[in-house]
């Protein structure tokens, strides 16, 4: 018999926070980057992302500049210190509960975040399967450009049944948790759609459609 499938959005939902702006911020204390330049332009994006209008194209020129300026070997030796004194603080108390009450079935974080920036966080929340976007990669150095299909808004679709496709995985059911407006099309997509955290425009959808809203900002009791 064929398992079912449990999917998860990373940031602000498994996450109180966002990793990939989070990186920026970090870049800059590590003095990597320029701090005025990058916060301004980080923030933008930000706003974009939130407000469904980012470009993504644009955004990965932007957010991957510092592995082609540093390298990746150098980049790749500071994900520990990232995702021990940045990221561990800012996982939801009640993700640990969410992932174990799916342990059974087959389970996927997927992230319009860089898969450089979050293999390691869904390897540390012990989930073996992440479908994020990818960097373009050419003879070992980052080239700006994003490979395929960006895991953005419908993309996120377009990636997850290319990874089934790719997988032979069948499945029953579907499960999907997340916080943005951007994941509109995967949670209609989805069987069971779960709204995290949302903002006000994706809460009054969920509502009128009778989606569960949950919060993870507290562990079970």
């Amino acid at each position: 018999m064929a398992g079912n499938l449990a999917l998860f959005d990373l940031d602000n939902t498994l996450l109180l926070g966002d990793s990939d702006y989070s990186w920026g911020e970090f870049l800059v204390a590590e003095g990597l980057v320029d701090a005025e330049t990058y916060f301004q332009k980080n923030r933008d994006f930000h706003e974009d992302y939130k407000a469904g209008q980012l470009d993504m194209n644009a955004f990965f020129a932007f957010s991957l500049q510092p592995l082609i300026d540093h390298g990746l070997e150098t980049l790749s030796a500071l994900r520990p210190k990232f995702l021990r004194s940045v990221v561990q603080p800012m996982i939801a108390p009640g993700a640990a509960a969410l992932l174990t009450s799916h342990q059974q079935d087959t389970r996927v974080i997927i992230t319009a975040t860089s898969h450089f920036i979050t293999q390691p966080i869904a390897q540390w929340f012990g989930v073996d399967h992440l479908i994020a976007t990818d960097p373009e990669i050419v003879d070992g150095c980052a080239t700006g450009r994003i490979a395929g299909t960006p895991c953005y808004q419908a993309g996120k679709i377009t990636k997850l049944k290319a990874w089934l496709q790719a997988s032979g995985l069948s499945y029953e059911h579907s499960w999907f948790y997340s916080d943005s407006i951007n994941d509109l099309p995967l949670l209609e997509w989805a069987d069971h759609p779960h709204v995290v955290h949302p903002d006000d425009s994706l809460r009054a959808i969920a509502t009128a459609r009778g989606w569960p809203v949950i919060s993870l900002e507290s562990e079970p009791d």
